[in-house]
């Protein structure tokens, strides 16, 4: 019976460390993605402000449905400004530009090519 409570408060402990872990790597700018477009989004490149190039496709081989969500996570970093790109089944995309992610928890991308931030 011992034992078996020693294994629980080790299973606790490193269950407790892995979460400050996540949350000591999380950045600053992490956000959740809303799909609004009316459409599945099958790429979606997020770049600094700063760059003229896209970033490698965020959802890999997924697609973010109409309607879903993905949470976007970065390292540690403090860059702000932020340029999102979503290409679509068809090919054609549409880009949302110096969005401050350092204020902003979720951004929805809206069918009429806005972006809504929280």
């Amino acid at each position: 019976m011992q034992k078996l409570k020693a294994i629980r408060v080790v299973f606790l402990a490193a269950l407790f460390v892995a979460a400050l872990s996540a949350a000591a790597f999380a950045g600053a700018q992490d956000f959740v993605l809303v799909n609004n477009t009316g459409y599945p989004i099958h790429r979606v490149n997020v770049s600094p402000a700063s760059t003229d190039n896209w970033e490698e496709d965020i959802l890999g081989s997924d697609i973010l449905p109409n309607g879903k969500a993905v949470h976007v996570n970065f390292g540690a970093g403090n860059t702000q400004y932020w340029d999102i790109n979503a290409i679509f089944g068809d090919g054609s995309s549409i880009a949302w530009f110096n969005i401050d992610l350092l204020s902003t928890h979720q951004v929805t991308l809206n069918n009429d090519g806005t972006a809504t931030l929280e």
